[in-house]
C-alpha cells in the first residue's frame, strides 16, 4: 500500500468523498462535521490517499488546530478496502506525522451511531481516549471526542 499527499478536489478522490458525505451526513444530519473537498483544501488541512495498485483504497486528513495541537479528519476506507488493514495504515501515517510535526496531542470527533463503532475500536486500539469537545464543536448524543496524547504513548496503530 502506497499513502500518498493528495488534493481532495481531485476527480479520482471525488466518489469516495461523496460517499463518505452521504453516510455521515445521513448518519448524524446537523451534528456531521466532515468536510468536502473546499474543506479538505484548506491551508491548516493536510491530506492523503492510500493506494493498492491503482486503486483508491482510503484517504485521511490532518488538520493544524495550533502548534501543539492537530486534528484527525475524515479518515475513510474504500468500501472494497474495508477490514484489510487501510484504516490502520491511515490511522499510523497521520500519528506519525502529527509527531513529526511536534503536535502534543491529536484529537477527532466523530459520531457515536453503529457505523463508526470499527473507527471508534481503531482509534481507542492505537491509544485514543475520551476527551471534553475541542475546538468549535459542541457536544451532542450524535458525536464524541477522543484525543491521543502524542507525547505520553506510543503509537499503538501498527501493532
Amino acid at each position: 500500500m502506497e499513502i500518498r499527499r493528495d488534493d481532495p478536489a481531485a476527480p479520482h478522490v471525488a466518489a469516495l468523498l461523496a460517499h463518505h458525505l452521504r453516510e455521515v451526513r445521513g448518519e448524524m444530519a446537523a451534528y456531521a462535521f466532515a468536510l468536502d473537498a473546499t474543506g479538505l483544501s484548506a491551508p491548516d488541512v493536510t491530506f492523503w490517499t492510500a493506494w493498492r495498485d491503482d486503486a483508491l483504497a482510503g484517504f485521511v486528513a490532518l488538520k493544524r488546530l495550533d502548534a501543539a495541537h492537530g486534528e484527525l479528519k475524515s479518515m475513510r476506507a474504500a468500501p472494497t478496502a474495508i477490514r484489510t488493514g487501510v484504516g490502520r495504515a491511515l490511522l499510523s501515517h497521520v500519528i506519525a506525522e502529527a509527531r513529526a510535526r511536534g503536535y502534543h496531542r491529536l484529537s477527532l470527533e466523530t459520531g457515536t451511531a453503529a457505523l463508526h463503532a470499527p473507527a471508534v475500536a481503531l482509534y481507542r486500539g492505537a491509544g485514543f481516549v475520551d476527551t471534553d469537545a475541542f475546538a468549535d464543536y459542541r457536544p451532542s448524543p450524535y458525536n464524541q471526542f477522543l484525543t491521543l496524547h502524542l507525547r505520553e504513548s506510543r503509537c499503538r496503530a501498527s501493532s
